[in-house]
């Protein structure tokens, strides 16, 4: 593969702009394959988190795990509410979001391309290349005092 870069010059690249393009291409590749069956990026999460729970979740609890997720901070609730009004979610007697039949039927769907997705991006990229990448870009948002977590 011809990335058009030697290694002496990738040591001198910008990290902000392959983090960033990085991100932009996987999270636009991702979006696109959701929305081919009508989810939102925020859906799917919410649809997983829920789905994940024996329990159900309250919009509280989705909100907590998935506010730091890309910068959604307090934008999930519109998502929540178009989930409620094309009755994916419902909520139960307690008020905990569950989901509804056709809501397990998305969910499974999507998740099925969400795997699609994953091993699409990870083509060509050891389990090992990975897990460096991943290291090497928390010691790098430590570095500069950046917060990031994922669940």
């Amino acid at each position: 593969m011809d990335f058009s870069h030697s290694d002496e010059e990738l040591v001198k690249q910008p990290i902000g702009y392959w983090s960033w393009a990085a991100s932009d291409a996987v999270v636009t590749f991702i979006r696109a394959s959701l929305a081919d069956v009508g989810l939102s990026q925020p859906q799917w999460w919410t649809l997983n988190q829920v789905g994940q729970s024996p329990t159900g979740r309250t919009r509280d609890e989705i909100t907590a795990v998935l506010q730091g997720y890309l910068g959604i901070g307090d934008k999930l609730q519109p998502d929540i509410d178009d989930l409620l009004e094309r009755r994916l979610l419902a909520p139960d007697t307690a008020g905990r979001l569950q989901l509804t039949e056709t809501g397990t039927a998305l969910l499974t769907q999507a998740a099925e391309i969400q795997d699609a997705n994953r091993a699409t991006i990870h083509d060509g990229v050891t389990d090992a290349e990975f897990l460096t990448t991943i290291k090497v870009l928390q010691r790098m948002i430590h570095n500069t005092g950046g917060k990031a977590w994922h669940h």
